[in-house]
């Protein structure tokens, strides 16, 4: 999962990221209105935190013209705006939820999740072939077997099962399962794979992690 913070205080947006990627989470940050906008716009995230005084193009015209184009992906105000009319005119521009400074992180936390949370329709299990993921209880199974994955591990077979049976090119898997925005060494990601195909114990006529020579992988029913 991808949050985007567009938030101008370093104190604040370096603590909300390492938090966030202790939970397994991939952060972009945004300091300024413009740059927000522009990565909202991109489409890759699946929530946005925005804080409502940032420079340039403020939080609420930030949320007006992303609901023109996105209307379901979640977006939190985590602003100092805290009366009762900015309140509820954060959350008529479109805002999913309001949180006013200083909060806890175990509360903002807890209502990402909730907005995360697979709407009616949705399901927080996903398959390939006899493997199910759950990301409510994070837990794998291989038949009736759990398997033991590292955060990584999991990240990395929920965005290949999230995708299934599209090819998933190395420089997104980066970005979204390591959060690494720049020419890097992708190899990383092979190592990760051969663990989990071990550790999903495939067998010869279960290779639902294909490699896509040159481009990246596909996780694929047979």
């Amino acid at each position: 999962m991808r949050i985007l913070i567009v938030e101008d205080e370093p104190g604040i947006y370096n603590f909300l990221k390492q938090g966030l990627e202790e939970e397994s989470y991939a952060v972009d940050i945004a300091e300024e209105g413009k740059k927000g906008l522009q990565l909202a716009l991109s489409g890759e995230y699946d929530l946005l935190l925005l804080d409502w005084m940032v420079p340039g193009i403020s939080g609420i015209e930030i949320l007006r013209q992303f609901r023109k184009e996105f209307k379901n992906t979640p977006v939190i105000f985590l602003t100092a705006k805290d009366t009762l009319d900015e309140t509820v005119f954060g959350l008529q521009s479109g805002a999913n939820d309001y949180i006013k400074k200083p909060f806890h992180f175990e509360e903002l936390l807890e209502r990402i999740k909730v907005q995360l949370r697979p709407k009616n329709g949705e399901h927080a299990i996903f398959t390939l072939g006899d493997i199910t993921l759950n990301t409510d209880t994070h837990q794998v199974h291989k038949g009736k077997e759990e398997i033991s994955l590292t955060q990584k591990e999991f990240a990395l077979l929920e965005y290949l099962m999230r995708n299934k049976g599209m090819v998933c090119r190395r420089t997104r898997i980066i970005e979204s399962v390591w959060d690494i925005h720049f020419d890097y060494n992708t190899g990383v990601i092979d190592v990760y794979i051969n663990a989990l195909r071990k550790k999903l114990k495939l067998g010869k006529d279960e290779n639902y992690i294909q490699t896509v020579r040159g481009i990246g992988y596909i996780a694929k029913e047979i």
